[in-house]
């Protein structure tokens, strides 16, 4: 796995797609959301050098490090306390069967941080399914997850909005893709990519 070829690819798709985020929070946030993270994802880029150099735990502590240092809004918090619990979990060159188990424990963390639930309209409908179908194994596995995390993402607009700014609006918020979920399947979509 060429750790740096990844994080490089994942950072990116966040710059490249910064003006779609922006408005989909812009519909049913606060419309910052693609800014946020872009700025996570350039201050990730910066440290690249430094995390080449690092173990894969401690470059993902490192960089979940980052995001709450760098990223505004929730998704600091949210995005960094996935990628902390990912390092803390996951062993130096993890299988599907090691990302699953690791995923279901930033899922649980991400719960208690937000106090959500899968269902919600938030990334946790986007890393739930993934987590079931690295669980599952199978044939086609790293494409089956792109494209699990990538329907995922879009399936919630069609959910109720029941935490975040987007509750608000109640049924306003229907017809629109959540952002945080948007990223998320991003970044695995990248990850994919890049296997």
């Amino acid at each position: 796995m060429q750790l740096t070829r990844i994080i490089q690819a994942c950072t990116q798709t966040l710059v490249e797609h910064v003006e779609e985020l922006t408005a989909l929070d812009a519909a049913i946030g606060d419309g910052d959301h693609g800014l946020n993270m872009r700025r996570g994802a350039l201050a990730i880029q910066g440290r690249l050098p430094e995390l080449e150099a690092k173990p894969l735990a401690d470059a993902l502590k490192a960089m979940g490090m980052t995001c709450m240092s760098t990223v505004g809004g929730s998704s600091g918090p949210v995005f960094g306390t996935l990628l902390v619990t990912l390092g803390k979990e996951l062993p130096s060159d993890p299988n599907a069967a090691d990302l699953a188990r690791a995923l279901a424990a930033g899922i649980a963390a991400l719960s208690r941080l937000g106090k959500v639930e899968v269902g919600q309209k938030t990334l946790l409908d986007v890393l739930d399914p993934v987590q079931k179908t690295l669980a599952a194994g199978g044939d086609d596995l790293v494409a089956r997850v792109r494209q699990c995390a990538l329907d995922s993402a879009a399936a919630t607009a069609q959910m109720d909005a029941l935490k975040g700014r987007a509750s608000f609006l109640g049924e306003r918020a229907l017809g629109h893709v959540d952002p945080g979920s948007r990223s998320m399947a991003l970044i695995i979509a990248a990850l994919c990519d890049n296997l």
